[in-house]
């Protein structure tokens, strides 16, 4: 069990900026549209972000790779100077240097069983007006297309009664994913490609169930747009690229049979499970 400190937002802001200065040096380009959808510096308000002061906001990001959480958090930071916090697993947060790093900055743990405890901490975290990081697809999609999502973002948006803001990140997987390690010479001068989609609204007592499949097609619609007109070209059968655009990727039911196997294995958490999740009241 790693030691615990208390919630720190100055060692988070530590962490951030030492983040910033590890892409910077890795000449990162982020390249992101729908700016105008993150809420605004100072009080949360824009009569086109439908979000009321002093709100929370549910970010949903896409999860393609290992380091989406970093470009998400870096791009909201150098845009409102806000900090995200995210919903984590507890695998990562038994870990004896990630466990403590996790702690001190806020986020939520999702234990192994029983997530009503984290759910109830999300909430009061948006309910008190911080910004909150959900992967709604609960594990990183091998096939770089948006995988089935769990309900939890929604849910917590609506009791919450603040919005869901869909992210959707193309090219960082490019840099470390599930199968391909850090490699300097992928991830220099890398372009990463972000869209910031409307702010969704889920009044309490809709089908949650529809509204993540919206928010699921909302996000694969911020990838297509990330794709045409991302940078760099592929050639054919590249390992980067989904195949129905000719990469190499695993298909969708290709990925859905090895989500499977990984799951009774033990090596992922198993398909999604909503009831695990209380229903807003």
């Amino acid at each position: 069990m790693p030691w615990r400190p208390r919630s720190n937002d100055r060692f988070y802001r530590l962490i951030v900026r030492t983040g910033q200065f590890l892409l910077w040096a890795l000449r990162l380009q982020i390249l992101p549209t729908g700016l105008e959808n993150l809420p605004p510096r100072g009080p949360l308000n824009g009569p086109s972000r439908q979000v009321s002061p002093g709100s929370g906001v549910v970010f949903a990001i896409t999860h393609f790779g290992y380091v989406d959480f970093a470009v998400v958090e870096l791009l909201l930071w150098r845009h409102t100077r806000a900090q995200l916090r995210f919903l984590v697993h507890q695998g990562a947060a038994d870990h004896w240097l990630a466990g403590p790093a996790i702690s001190a900055s806020g986020h939520v743990v999702v234990g192994y069983a029983g997530r009503a405890d984290a759910y109830d901490a999300a909430v009061a975290k948006l309910r008190a007006g911080e910004y909150l990081a959900v992967f709604p697809e609960a594990g990183v999609s091998r096939s770089f297309t948006v995988r089935e999502c769990r309900t939890g973002a929604v849910r917590m948006a609506a009791e919450a009664g603040v919005p869901v803001i869909p992210v959707s990140v193309w090219g960082a997987h490019r840099i470390m994913t599930r199968g391909h390690g850090f490699s300097l010479r992928r991830s220099w001068r890398a372009p990463v490609r972000v869209h910031v989609g409307e702010p969704l609204v889920v009044p309490p007592g809709q089908d949650a169930e529809a509204d993540t499949e919206l928010l699921r097609s909302i996000l694969q619609a911020g990838v297509d747009r990330c794709i045409a007109d991302y940078p760099l070209q592929h050639e054919a059968g590249a390992w980067w690229m989904p195949a129905h655009l000719g990469g190499s990727a695993p298909t969708d039911a290709e990925r859905q049979l090895l989500d499977a196997e990984d799951a009774a294995a033990g090596r992922r958490r198993g398909p999604r499970q909503p009831k695990q999740l209380p229903r807003p009241k």
